[in-house]
């Protein structure tokens, strides 16, 4: 039976923030981690990898050489920093693990699939001009939110949101798959693939300890050391511990994370501003539109009919606007 963590747990050998010992030597963290926890978790473990692959697909592979990591690394290419990409069964699945929710997810996976095919395209030395066809992996677009922002346990995001005209149709669309890990969602999920459940369970512990903690770097080691004690990523963490724990201070970065929160209650104060402009400038446009059918002596029909043609409303819509403004 696990322990519950508690502010008495076992005193840990606290090591400086700054470095640890790899390799036999001292070595500064990285201030700009390039491979996150859970890519990196995924990367040195190829049999978790192939079990998350199942558990998505419903498949029941069990050679994990067939996975062929692509993951681009490229400093050119812009891309969130816990990408994950392999090829298998004539399959290319781009993960991706996200701690903040944004709605250009499918924009941004839009580009990492260019990229990609370009190199499927290179190492096959075929031309796109070519009479023959090339063939392509087929794309599958999945994020993995941990985020504390609530959110529903699967949503679809994709890229024919962002089009300006939506009453278009659309000659291109990219789909992405959404999944809360966060405790208590998705537990089928979870079931089939115990190294992501037990990576949700790591996650909520380093929250749990990081609000009882004053010190980030004391509060990640005490939380490392119970999820080794209780067998939660066990083996992993034994075997990584120094490159985890500069990870986690990279990723809990008090001060960066508090402009974070900044940063994203003004962007979001911004757009809520925006859509109050809009809304009312298009009332402003609704009302000075009613006043000159008035004036001209136009019927009350025909101005309904008028204000859901120019402004693209309901009839419900344009009658509200006709009782409030058609005096």
């Amino acid at each position: 039976m696990k322990k519950t963590p508690t502010a008495k747990t076992q005193k840990v050998c606290i090591q400086r923030p700054w470095r640890f010992w790899r390799f036999g030597r001292k070595a500064k963290v990285q201030r700009n981690v390039k491979d996150r926890l859970f890519r990196f978790l995924f990367e040195k473990d190829r049999e978790a990898l192939l079990e998350l692959y199942n558990a998505l697909n419903g498949t029941a592979y069990t050679d994990a050489s067939q996975l062929e990591i692509v993951t681009i690394g490229s400093a050119v290419y812009v891309v969130m920093k816990n990408d994950l990409a392999f090829v298998l069964a004539g399959t290319l699945n781009m993960y991706e693990h996200q701690s903040t929710y944004s709605p250009n997810l499918p924009v941004r996976f839009l580009i990492y699939l260019a990229q990609e095919y370009q190199m499927v395209i290179e190492e096959a030395e075929k031309s796109l001009y070519g009479t023959s066809r090339i063939s392509l992996p087929t794309p599958q677009c999945v994020v993995f939110y941990n985020g504390t922002k609530e959110m529903p346990e699967e949503q679809t995001l994709r890229l024919s949101d962002a089009f300006e005209n939506g009453g278009v149709r659309a000659d291109v669309e990219l789909t992405v798959r959404m999944l809360n890990i966060n405790q208590g969602y998705n537990d089928p999920l979870m079931e089939k693939c115990r190294t992501l459940e037990e990576y949700a369970e790591f996650v909520d512990i380093i929250r749990m300890y990081m609000r009882e903690r004053k010190k980030p770097e004391e509060a990640l080691a005490e939380a490392v050391d119970y999820c080794i004690e209780n067998g939660i990523l066990e083996e992993f963490l034994r075997k990584n511990r120094a490159e985890v724990l500069g990870m986690l201070l990279e990723e809990f970065d008090v001060k960066k994370y508090e402009r974070t929160l900044r940063s994203e209650g003004f962007e979001e104060g911004r757009e809520e501003g925006i859509k109050l402009g809009r809304k009312q400038e298009k009332e402003l446009g609704i009302r000075l539109t009613l006043e000159i059918l008035k004036e001209s002596d136009f019927s009350r029909e025909y101005a309904r009919r008028k204000l859901q043609e120019k402004f693209a409303l309901s009839e419900a819509e344009a009658e509200q606007m006709l009782s409030c403004y058609w005096k």
